[in-house]
Order: structure tokens, then sequence, then C-alpha cells
């Protein structure tokens, strides 16, 4: 479905502001007192707000409670299978369940079939204590009819399904373990699911995952709930030719998503690694996905981590991606809010197509082409460090496309943009730093640029305007390109663009007139430009440079506080007379 929910994205619909005028401050200088703004509209940042545009599940307190004492007992005996009351009966290997009600499976089937076929609305409980079913023929475990059917997993207990290679022509089971209504799984025992054929474990409408220790090796998607796939907790360990969860109707806008309320989940697949048609919505749990391979493989085919189609929203949780595409990726809409985002990627860090929103969290990403990527980019708060072979941050039109051109302009002039209104923010790009194909807005937070070492990039690129109104920024990088912030803004911005490329191990340092420390950087690679703009700096003072030297206080991502600088070369001095100064 390529449709977007409209009440979601109104709720977050970017609003532009472009009334720019000016004055001067108190000091003379002119500032811009009406900067082109980019607003964005406070919204109830909960996945409960995502879940409302969803039908509720099929799942109820009910579901969770039986009675093992009062249920039907059936012993599979290898070939043959005894049943000890009504509901159920066998032939041979293979057990028919007609009735609703709650019935205790343990022992084993050399070659057999569990079917489950009830034409009434309640709701059928299968309690495994115990099983190993094998099929030569077909799925061991379908589940043909049944309103609801809850698969308990009882405590401590051990059980095995694994279906045949090849199944009936007119078979329209495609999983060892299928069911075409509703299904749950619950308890603590243990499931242990290999599937030869096809999927895993399948639900053609709603599957729900309550907890359990669960473990899947399939021929091509290890989990899928085709109406929706929710995990309330349990152990998933999943290793999948295809994908590894999934939901996938593409009819109805309100189904095909995917919610994780909790859980450990480790998963290794050769496409994606969790894959929403609609809606991925993340609330809790520990989620560890390798596609393909790794980021050392670069996939012809859709290996990303996280997908949603509509929307990958994540509240919470530590998920740690090495994947051979996209780690995070959605066609429209990505939400971060809280979480642990640990990345590497072969790919793109984080993609979306439309809108990329960071409220917080921690996000490492230590390998990827192009860290973080979107057509506009909202960065208000988190601990954001990114490593990347391409852009670092970018702001582009297109899908899993790169754009933007020199800063400061360009031919033609994009309306993309990234608006920073806090957060930390370090980025080590190979490509640009941070590039819009349009403009960037900052207002608040610090943002560290270690920028390109090639002439053909720079540590900040834009093809408007960039503006900064408060906030703490230093970019380091090549100089041919290089760019500042400009007279949009309301904060004072410095441009130094070196005679000489300056060594990794050299730091800059620039301080006032009164010997009063400002900054003092050490860059990760050589350079020949830096930006820097902060609150420190302010009209009609006076600063001088330094290249080189040492600091003998604490360092952090670069940045010394709490010492002394000593040592240094003096490169220039320069006065504060205009939002940017440029110092040759």
């Amino acid at each position: 479905m390529k449709l977007l929910k409209s009440n979601l994205i109104l709720a977050l619909i970017i609003l532009i502001s472009l009334n720019i005028s000016c004055r001067k401050d108190d000091n003379g200088a002119e500032t811009n007192s009406s900067a082109t703004t980019i607003v964005v509209p406070e919204f109830e940042k909960s996945i409960y707000s995502v879940m409302l545009l969803n039908k509720s599940d099929h799942g109820s307190s009910d579901d969770y409670v039986w009675d093992a004492t009062t249920a039907v007992n059936i012993q599979l005996n290898g070939t043959s299978i005894d049943v000890n009351g009504s509901g159920a009966t066998a032939t041979g290997s293979n057990l028919l369940i007609s009735n609703s009600g709650t019935y205790l499976i343990s022992g084993t089937l050399d070659d057999g079939q569990i079917v489950i076929n009830v034409s009434d609305e309640n709701t059928v409980k299968l309690i495994l204590d115990g099983i190993d079913i094998k099929s030569s023929s077909s799925s061991p475990f379908h589940i043909k009819a049944a309103d609801k059917t809850v698969i308990i997993l009882a405590a401590n207990s051990q059980n095995y399904i694994e279906d045949a290679a090849t199944y009936p022509t007119d078979e329209d089971a495609n999983a060892a373990l299928y069911s075409k209504d509703d299904l749950t799984i619950t308890g603590t025992g243990t499931l242990t699911v290999k599937a030869n054929f096809n999927d895993g474990i399948t639900s053609k409408d709603g599957l729900i995952i309550k907890d359990g220790n669960i473990i899947v090796t399939a021929d091509d998607d290890g989990i899928r709930g085709k109406d929706y796939l929710v995990i309330k907790g349990g152990t998933l360990d999943i290793t999948a030719s295809g994908d590894g969860l999934k939901a996938d109707n593409e009819d109805d806008y309100d189904r095909g998503y995917i919610y994780i309320q909790g859980g450990s989940f480790d998963i290794a697949a050769v496409n994606d690694g969790i894959q929403a048609q609609t809606d991925l919505l993340i609330e809790d749990g520990i989620i560890n996905i390798i596609t393909d391979g790794g980021s050392n493989t670069v996939s012809t085919a859709s290996a990303k981590g996280l997908k949603g189609n509509v929307c990958v929203y994540v509240e919470g949780g530590t998920e740690t991606l090495n994947t051979a595409d996209d780690a995070i990726h959605s066609d429209n809409l990505i939400v971060i809010n809280l979480g642990t985002i640990n990345i590497e990627s072969a790919d793109d860090g984080i993609h979306s197509d439309t809108l990329l929103a960071i409220y917080d969290g921690d996000i490492n990403i230590t390998k990827s082409y192009e860290g973080i990527e979107s057509a506009d980019i909202v960065i208000n708060d988190g601990n954001i460090h990114i490593v990347a072979s391409d852009d670092g941050i970018n702001a582009a039109g297109g899908n899993d496309g790169s754009g933007g051109g020199p800063g400061g302009g360009g031919p033609s002039v994009g309306d993309n943009y990234i608006a920073i209104n806090g957060g930390y923010i370090v980025v080590n790009s190979v490509g640009d730093g941070i590039d819009a194909n349009g403009r960037i807005e900052m207002n608040d937070g610090v943002v560290i640029v270690n920028g390109p070492t090639a002439n053909n990039n720079g540590a900040l690129d834009f093809d408007d305007t960039f503006t900064i109104n408060g906030g703490f920024l230093i970019a380091v990088g090549s100089k041919n390109m290089a760019s500042a912030p400009g007279n949009t803004s309301n904060q004072y911005s410095v441009l130094v663009k070196s005679q000489s490329t300056q060594q990794a191990v050299n730091l800059v340092h620039i301080q006032d007139s009164e010997g009063n420390e400002i900054v003092t950087f050490s860059p990760t690679k050589s350079y020949s430009s830096v930006v820097f703009s902060s609150s420190y700096l302010e009209n009609g003072s006076n600063y001088d440079i330094y290249f080189g030297g040492s600091h003998d206080g604490f360092e952090d991502d670069g940045l010394y506080t709490d010492g002394t600088y000593s040592g240094g070369t003096k490169y220039s001095n320069f006065t504060i007379s205009s939002l940017t100064t440029t110092v040759n």
C-alpha cells in the first residue's frame, strides 16, 4: 500500500513560514528577526496515536487462561494417536480437531499432521507439552478453520515441528505452522519450527505472540501475520531465507502492520529483517538483526533491517542492525522518539522517502553509505553519532537518492530541508557532512562535523540557505566548497579557509582578545576549512585563531573542556561585524 494514512500525516504536516525581515542588534549589526523558519507542530508523540489508525487485534485476557486438568488429552505415539475425550478424532497418524475447547497434546508423530477445522465461533486452545511432529508430504500443523486458535507452550516443554520440502499443488497451507484464521502463541515453553517448504509460522489473519521461546528456520519468511503481527514478549530466534518477521496485507490501509511491545529477537534474514506493509511500531524489546550477511554485503534485493512502507515508529528498546541494505527504511515516514539504535549498513543507516523526525534516543551509526537521509529531516533531541562513506545527513528528494548541489546555491534550488532544534550530533563523513537540497535551520543543540577531505564535497552543503539561530556548531573539511550559515541567521558564524591543509593532529583553537577559550577542537582527519558558530561569538569583538598546540583538558568527540590550551601557532585574527565572517 503506497497511500499515506491521512490522519497521521496531517498530524505531522510541516508548516513553513516564509516571512523574512531584518533588524539591527544592540551593537548595530544586522540580524534577522523573523528568519525563514521551519515549524513542526506538536503532536501526540506516542506509539498509541499511531495504533489508533489500525484496528484492534484479536487478543483478549481469556486467551491466556487455561486449565490443563479439564483438557482433552491427546497422546502422539509415532504412527498412531490416542484421544481421551471428545472433539477430536484420529486416523492413523493424522489428528482432526473439529470442536472448540482445550486440548493437551504430547508425544511424537514420525510422519503425520494435526488439522484444526472448527465451524463454531469459540476459541480452540492447544496446550503443547512436548511434541515432535514431522510431515513428509505437507504442513504438520494446519489450522483450516477456527474463529481463533491459541497455542500454549507448556512450562519447561520442548516442542518441535518440521514440514515437507514440497506440498501438494492444491494445498492452501504454505507454512510448517499454518493458520487460515487468527492465531495466538503464548506460554513459557519452547517451540522449534523447521520449515523446508516456505514459511515457518503463518497466519492469514492476525498473529499474536505473547511470550514463549520460539526458534524458526525457514526456507522463506520466518514468522508472518498477513493482517498484523503483534509481539508482546518472549524470545524469538529466526533464520530465514526470506524476511524474518512480516505483515503483508496490501488491501487494507489499517492492516499489514507489526507492533512489537517487548521481547528479545535474534533475526538473520536474507531479505528484510522486519517488514510491514503499512506500519512498523516498536515500543520496547531487544532486537538484533543481520540481513544478507551484513554490512559487508551489497544486496541486490531488499535486505533492510526495519522496514515499514507507511511508517516506522521507534518508541524505545535496543535495536542492533547489521544490514546489506538500509538499516531503517520507510517509503513515507520514520519517527524515532526513544531507544538505543546501533547501525552498521552497506547502504543508508536511516532512510525515509518523505519525512524523518527524531525526537530523542541514542543513535550510533558506525558504518553507512549515507547516515541519515530523507526528503525532509527534523531533529529535536537525541544523542546521534554517524559515520558515512558519502553524506552524513542528507535531505534530498527521490527514493534512496542523494541530492543537493554546491553549498550556498546551485543551478536549481530544492524544497528539502533539515531542521535541528536540539540534540547532540557528531558526523564523520567522506562526502558532505550535512547536505540539504534546499535549506538548513539550526535553533539549538550541538553539531560536530568531521567532513570530507576531497574538494568536490563540503562539511556543510545547501542549495538555498543555512539559518542558525542558536546552538553550537563546528564543522571542518575541505575548502573549495566550504560554506557557512548566512545572513538569514540570528547567531554569528565564522568561516576559516586555511591557506594550507592542516593535519588531523593539529588542533583548531579560537580565543577572544583577552585569551579566554571559545573553542578547541581536534579533527579526526586533515582539513582546510573550519566553520564555527555559537553564542560566544559577539558583534564587535575580536578573536584569534590558532592551529596546532595541545590541550590538557577533557576531550569528547574532539571537543576540549576544563583545561588549558598552549603551544599553538597563531593563524589569524578577526572581528565580528556581520552575521558571517570569512577568514582566509
